[in-house]
């Protein structure tokens, strides 16, 4: 018995790129269930902002844009961006019934027949004509290999399982990481840790002054031009910098932002460097970013030899019937809009046989 449910077009992800996409597809005549379907791995609306810890607050999220078509208005500063972003999304999704599945794990997706791709999930398959992949990053958290790792007696854990300063009350914490959440760590972390060490690969650099369009799509630009070569993408904000605000102005002031270079080993006790220097420490904590998480698109051979996926737009080279949103350049959350509304574009070329852009 063929279990296989035919559409035109799969979403994978409801954050939002995926959300993003999938209100361009219906705002242009795709009904959801019959020409597309959107699968999320999450069990309930919001995307990763759901699993953030219930410290980061909607009042200090970096850059959260409303999506298309409806905007987050009025939400409570002090309430946590979990809660905030989470019932916004769930209202979003109501209000533009894009009936997404949840929880479906995507396990793979592969060449089917007549031109078509496969998605084989944990709600069945589904056999479709394009593929919008708006998985993100969050399922990927990277862990950078140090020698002597292993031994360390303390514990150690990634951003992604960062739950709030309290439980590292009267501890001796290491930071690893230059980006932001590192830094939001370090100055939750510091009135309640017995001790703060900030470790980073590279300096830290802070940005002054407004963040404004011009700043926005020069960074954007870079990290385009590593996914127009194959190359894996690196973040904006390695591009654009940390903005130099208040609290980051206090915490370099009062020393809890003095960042030390990267150690060289990890001992049972702590850290140490090759000069000898060391610190002790009950924990490290990883702010170290994560990794495109795109493992089920591996049947379908898109990567270069570079290591990344060669994109044109949000379309992949390899494959035009394959969009990557959220990925790259899009990553950001206005990002995440336009790609979603410029997916659906090339996607309506295609399915109507029309001629699509030439890749640079």
């Amino acid at each position: 018995m063929n279990n296989t449910r035919e559409v035109e077009v799969v979403v994978i992800g409801a954050g939002q790129a995926g959300l993003s996409s999938a209100y361009h597809l219906r705002r242009t005549g795709f009904e959801p269930d019959r020409d597309f379907v959107v699968l999320d791995h999450a069990p309930a609306p919001g995307g990763a902002w759901q699993f953030r810890w219930p410290s980061l607050t909607y009042g200090r999220v970096h850059g959260m844009h409303s999506l298309p078509g409806m905007e987050l208005t009025d939400a409570d500063r002090a309430r946590p961006s979990a809660e905030v972003i989470g019932g916004y999304f769930a209202s979003y999704e109501r209000a533009f019934e894009l009936r997404v599945r949840r929880p479906v794990d995507v396990r793979t997706v592969r060449e089917g027949d007549g031109g078509r791709l496969l998605v084989e999930s944990s709600d069945g398959t589904w056999s479709t004509r394009a593929l919008i992949n708006a998985t993100g990053t969050w399922d990927r958290p990277f862990w950078p290999r140090y020698p002597g790792q292993e031994t360390f007696r303390g514990r150690q854990l990634h951003t992604a399982q960062y739950a709030g300063p309290q439980e590292f009350a009267g501890l001796r914490v290491i930071v690893v990481g230059g980006g932001a959440s590192g830094t939001q760590h370090l100055l939750e972390l510091a009135p309640y840790a017995a001790a703060t060490t900030w470790v980073t690969r590279r300096p830290p650099v802070f940005r002054e002054g407004p963040f404004d369009e011009n700043v926005g799509r020069a960074a954007v630009a870079l990290v385009e031009e590593r996914v127009r070569q194959g190359l894996p993408p690196r973040s904006v904000v390695s591009v654009t910098g940390l903005p130099l605000n208040d609290a980051i102005r206090q915490g370099l002031r009062n020393g809890v932002l003095d960042r030390q270079p990267m150690f060289d080993r990890i001992t049972p006790d702590g850290v140490e460097w090759r000069d000898g220097k060391r610190v002790e420490a009950d924990v490290i904590l990883w702010a170290t970013g994560f990794r495109a998480a795109l493992d089920h698109l591996t049947p379908l051979r898109l990567r270069e030899p570079g290591g990344g996926i060669r994109v044109e737009g949000t379309r992949a080279v390899a494959d035009p019937r394959v969009h990557l949103v959220g990925y790259g350049p899009s990553a950001s959350t206005v990002g995440a809009n336009r790609a979603g509304r410029a997916a659906v574009r090339d996607i309506r070329r295609l399915l109507a046989g029309e001629p699509l852009p030439a890749a640079a």
